[in-house]
């Protein structure tokens, strides 16, 4: 049996681990519950699961992952607050089931530089089809990846056409019920950059040879092309259970969380190019990446700041790009990546945005 902690737990990420385990109590226990400030779901989830330890904030998450003894720790919590548990758990050798791709993404070499090879086991949709395909070939076989997009609630519409979009409709998403923040990022394909940069650091896959393709209906979640021009393409209907349950025990696959494809009908599948001038956001984050240090939480912590003005009226929707883009060419990023050089780096940034949107 498996035990597991799970923080975020009253979010998207977290309930659906929760239903995976509801349904499979003889694989795994849950020793450890982590919330935002949703304290009362927290207490209800702890009653409900027979949990003793529980915490709210990043903080309290942080001390229950180096206190509780478990095998796997499910991150599932929004932002790059994330990193101190994601820290925590690799120090603690706990299996780490990666949701939040923020800590990834902005600790970088300090993330990297602690995961044992396969403690780290992405969670993403995106990257768990990866995972999965990268099993059909050794490292070196690797020709490419190829992450996929739903292309969001504006695909097809052109940049001019985007300045007048509202936060309802950036809400929308076609495919996916996510929160706030990851529906907005989905919509302009930041979240499609914020995932570049998270394969390569899981993959060791230089950023020239990543690519991202839109398909619409998000039933192919990324492919891998290896160098005899064979391409493993991982295929399911959308249901985060299935990548949640493959973090939970992984490499091992866990029945009927998820329903199969009907291939006795009729379906089609489309891919198509990013359109990058009307979605810049894929181009920009390569370029972060590939600077690597502190720019990819300044690109992180822009982003959010642009996420809540415009949320809030006080920027249009092309503008969050904008402004990130701004802030990070703005960027001097030091020499050395630590947690305070990440949390300067972060503070700076979130001003800064918060200057350029106050000016807008």
């Amino acid at each position: 049996m498996r035990r597991v902690v799970i923080l975020g737990s009253t979010g998207s990420i977290g309930t659906q681990a929760l239903e995976v385990i509801r349904a499979n109590p003889r694989r795994f226990e849950v020793v450890g519950l982590a919330a935002g400030t949703n304290r009362e779901m927290v207490e209800a989830q702890a009653a409900e699961f027979h949990v003793e330890h529980t915490a709210l904030g990043a903080g309290e998450a942080e001390q229950l992952v180096r206190d509780v003894e478990a095998d796997v720790v499910l991150n599932g919590i929004t932002g790059s607050v994330g990193l101190g548990p994601t820290l925590a758990a690799l120090e603690a050798g706990r299996t780490l089931a990666l949701a939040n791709k923020e800590s990834l993404i902005v600790g970088g070499s300090l993330v990297t530089s602690l995961a044992a090879p396969g403690q780290i086991v992405p969670v993403d949709s995106e990257h768990s089809a990866i995972a999965q395909a990268l099993r059909a070939g050794e490292h070196a076989e690797v020709r490419r990846l190829v992450v996929t997009a739903s292309g969001g609630p504006f695909r097809g519409r052109s940049r001019a056409s985007l300045t007048k979009v509202t936060p309802a409709e950036a809400l929308a998403h076609p495919t996916w019920d996510m929160g706030r923040v990851v529906t907005t990022n989905s919509a302009t394909l930041v979240n499609k950059g914020l995932e570049v940069i998270e394969a390569h650091l899981l993959f060791d896959v230089p950023y020239e040879r990543i690519d991202v393709v839109v398909h619409p209906q998000s039933i192919v979640h990324s492919m891998v092309e290896f160098i005899d021009g064979s391409t493993i393409a991982q295929a399911s209907p959308p249901d985060m259970r299935l990548p949640i349950s493959l973090g939970l025990d992984w490499p091992h696959r866990v029945g009927g969380v998820g329903r199969p494809l009907d291939w006795t009908t009729a379906q089609s599948w489309t891919f198509e190019p990013v359109d990058t001038e009307a979605f810049p956001s894929v181009a920009l984050a390569k370029r972060v990446g590939t600077a690597g240090r502190t720019f990819p939480a300044v690109f992180n912590a822009a982003n959010e700041q642009a996420v809540d003005a415009f949320h809030e009226g006080r920027l249009s929707f092309p503008g969050i790009v904008d402004t990130i883009a701004r802030v990070v060419d703005a960027h001097d990023a030091p020499d050395e990546l630590t947690r305070e050089s990440l949390a300067e780096a972060e503070t700076w940034a979130r001003a800064r945005a918060d200057k350029l949107i106050a000016a807008a």
